[in-house]
């Protein structure tokens, strides 16, 4: 395991006071975020232990917004495994533990993601769902882009076990729009201009190692180039007990592509302050986001 940092000189990376401050708009000016990077395994019990742990870290350092990874509380031997752990819309064990840890570390909590039930009984919806600092759900998002690859012994095809969503969602926070993506949906970047003006976007992830070495950086960095503002993502890191291998290097990257904070493989906490001022350099030094024709 490792992490390491790479700071901007437009970058606070440690000033959780800071982040208190707010604009003339109401909107804070700053905003102390984590990624929690994780490698988790068959038992749910250990991952929202795990998960636990690194909000709690994350929260100490001052972090006011934390981002779990995809299947941050299952990952199983098979893909119909997370049949078995599946819940209801609006109650069950993992629900009710991401509502609890917001409260208790008064945190807002995008809780990665976890299989919600869907009317069709073989499959599950893979759910994003945002719980504020209050412990009340402020967000949901069910991906809508569903993974497929094939590549010598590799071989995924999330339809089988999981339905598309269909809407795209973004939640108002203290520091501005924050638009919701999940892992396989990086690759469209039309999903991310639906969002709109977004100070922040999310990626949990749980990319393999192959994909991720391939493709992940410049993805997420064309993500922030883009649209313009920071990109939080938070991956699997690492070999799973079921043996899958995933890629890692969740990072926070800033509205110039610059890489503010990253880890490579393992466990742990990616963190970083968002900072109003340089949305708002980028956009004035180069305004492409006003330059938008079309869409």
């Amino acid at each position: 395991m490792s992490e390491t940092h790479v700071s901007s000189t437009s970058i606070s990376a440690a000033a959780p006071r800071a982040a208190q401050s707010e604009s003339a708009g109401g909107e804070h000016s700053a905003l102390r975020v984590a990624a929690l990077q994780m490698v988790s395994t068959p038992e749910p019990e250990r991952n929202l232990a795990e998960a636990e742990r690194l909000m709690a870290e994350a929260a100490a350092d001052g972090a006011q917004l934390v981002l779990l990874p995809e299947y941050f509380c299952f990952m199983g031997f098979k893909d119909t495994d997370k049949l078995a752990v599946r819940e209801a819309y609006g109650d069950g064990p993992i629900q009710r533990f991401l509502a609890d840890a917001a409260r208790r570390h008064k945190l807002w909590v995008i809780g990665g993601t976890l299989p919600i039930a869907a009317p069709e009984p073989s499959r599950v919806l893979n759910t994003t769902l945002v719980f504020d600092p209050q412990g009340n759900e402020a967000a949901r998002y069910d991906k809508i882009h569903l993974f497929n690859f094939e590549k010598g012994e590799e071989s995924f095809d999330e339809a089988r076990t999981i339905c598309p969503g269909g809407e795209v969602r973004t939640f108002q926070s203290p520091f501005g729009r924050v638009g919701l993506s999940v892992c396989y949906d990086l690759r469209f970047p039309e999903l991310y201009r639906r969002m709109g003006d977004c100070a922040l976007m999310v990626v949990p992830s749980a990319f393999t190692y192959t994909t991720g070495r391939a493709h992940w950086e410049m993805l997420l960095r064309a993500r922030a180039v883009e649209n313009q503002c920071y990109v939080l993502a938070a991956a699997q890191g690492g070999k799973h007990e079921n043996g899958r291998r995933t890629w890692g290097h969740s990072m926070l990257i800033d509205p110039w592509g610059e890489i503010v904070a990253v880890r490579d493989e393992g466990a742990g906490v990616v963190a970083g302050t968002l900072e109003r001022a340089r949305i708002d350099e980028v956009r004035q030094s180069l305004p492409a986001w006003r330059h938008r024709v079309l869409g």
